[in-house]
């Protein structure tokens, strides 16, 4: 199973949001350009918990838009990131991976990360699927914490 990280290209121009398999971090980054004011969006390949976990960003306000084109081969993700009209920042400050494939973090429902005292999200992998950490919890249930978004 692969796992994605999400997270903040901020050295590099130009900047943009980076997926990069967990697996193959070293290996292979994929980048959301922006340049000018104009959001560049970029195809990444598709995968199941890719689709979950852009449905949570898109539910929680980090990304603009998002289209699964899956009527071509190889399927592909589009994401579009969401930035501050006048400042030009990200609304994705801060992510971090939690779980990596050498070191998995697992909780319980009553030991679940709080993000930012509460204004972040924590993203985790459960038996009923992926979703955020509040979801989670109201449910009562734990899982693997795949990454910390604010």
């Amino acid at each position: 199973m692969a796992y994605v990280m999400l997270r903040i290209n901020r050295n590099k121009e130009p900047k943009g949001l980076t997926v990069v398999p967990l697996n193959s971090m070293p290996r292979k980054e994929h980048t959301i350009p922006r340049t000018k004011g104009i959001l560049l969006n970029r195809m990444i390949p598709s995968s199941k918990l890719k689709k979950e976990i852009t449905k949570i960003l898109f539910e929680k306000g980090y990304i603009l838009n998002y289209k699964f084109e899956d009527d071509i081969f190889p399927q592909t993700i589009k994401i579009a990131l969401k930035y501050h009209p006048v400042t030009k920042t990200s609304a994705i400050t801060n992510l971090k991976r939690v779980s990596s494939p050498g070191l998995r973090k697992y909780v319980g429902a009553d030991t679940m990360p709080r993000v930012m005292n509460g204004l972040g999200i924590a993203i985790l992998s459960t038996s009923q699927g992926v979703m955020t950490d509040k979801e989670a919890k109201a449910k009562n249930i734990g899982g693997e914490v795949l990454c910390y978004i604010s």
